[in-house]
């Protein structure tokens, strides 16, 4: 009993000692997820919204992308418009996703979209 008893004491304050140099880590790296947490969600296109409604409150796209899928009848036409901050990905013609775009060329992360 003792001997399990100073194991679990001999653990637990190596875990105390331990936390500090993990934290300090941690902390000094922002991760991407975190900055796409903190992006101003308000402002990107809704899920369900259509083309028409994107295009008027946020312009043209700087790119129309080559649409993808839409070989047999079950997988649906994906149609992807790049803008500046974002990219938006339709299906028939109504918004199924948002992503930011964040990466840069001399960031580690998610790249922009393949053209």
């Amino acid at each position: 009993m003792i001997k399990s008893l100073t194991i679990k004491t001999g653990i637990a304050a190596l875990s105390l000692l331990a936390l500090p140099l993990l934290a300090g880590a941690a902390s000094a790296d922002t991760l991407l997820i975190e900055r796409v947490q903190q992006h101003d969600t308000s402002a990107l296109p809704a899920r369900g919204q259509s083309m028409a409604q994107v295009e008027a409150r946020h312009g043209a796209p700087a790119q129309r992308l080559d649409p993808r899928g839409g070989q047999k009848q079950q997988w649906p036409t994906i149609n992807r418009w790049a803008y500046p901050a974002f990219t938006v990905y339709f299906e028939n013609n109504r918004v199924i996703d948002v992503v930011v775009n964040h990466a840069s060329a001399d960031e580690i992360g998610p790249k922009p979209p393949v053209r």
